[in-house]
């Protein structure tokens, strides 16, 4: 299975850095994994809405850009669907079985992301209705498509 990851902004502090690349050499013996980071837009506080919109709309034109045909476009969006372990471990196994081979994830910016990522994707995947640090959600994506393969594999995994 390859796994691309594709997330808005640059990951600046280490601790982060130092678990995305833990659990990138974890996810080897499963997968091919690869991420891809594009540019954030500067978002200063107190933005219309027409202006997120924009900064959202460019952020979006960076992603789609790394997009390609027939991959399977799974969007981290807090009106998504929200799994157990359990569940998403199974969404994995079941796109492995319908041939998904080449699956996207895409963490979006601080704003979040663009309708036309938000269409291109075919699920949207929800961690919690809380609001959380695009940085650190990479980290928490990595961690449970960890543990999803782990789940799948019935090999051990701390509850």
């Amino acid at each position: 299975m390859n796994i691309n990851i594709i997330s808005v902004g640059k990951i600046k502090e280490k601790y982060l850095k130092n678990a995305i690349n833990e659990y990138s050499k974890r996810l080897s013996r499963y997968c091919n994994l690869t991420h891809i980071q594009v540019n954030d837009e500067k978002a200063p506080e107190n933005l219309s809405e027409i202006e997120k919109e924009k900064i959202k709309e460019k952020e979006g034109e960076r992603i789609l850009k790394h997009i390609k045909d027939g991959t399977y476009v799974i969007s981290l969006a807090i009106d998504g669907d929200m799994l157990s372990s359990e569940k998403f471990a199974k969404k994995l196994d079941q796109l492995a079985i319908q041939g998904e081979s080449n699956i996207v994830f895409i963490v979006g910016g601080s704003l979040g992301l663009s309708k036309e990522v938000l269409n291109k994707a075919k699920y949207r995947l929800s961690f919690s209705p809380m609001t959380f640090p695009h940085q650190l959600m990479k980290v928490i994506l990595l961690e449970q498509i960890y543990r999803g393969f782990r789940i799948n594999k019935g090999e051990p995994y701390h509850k």
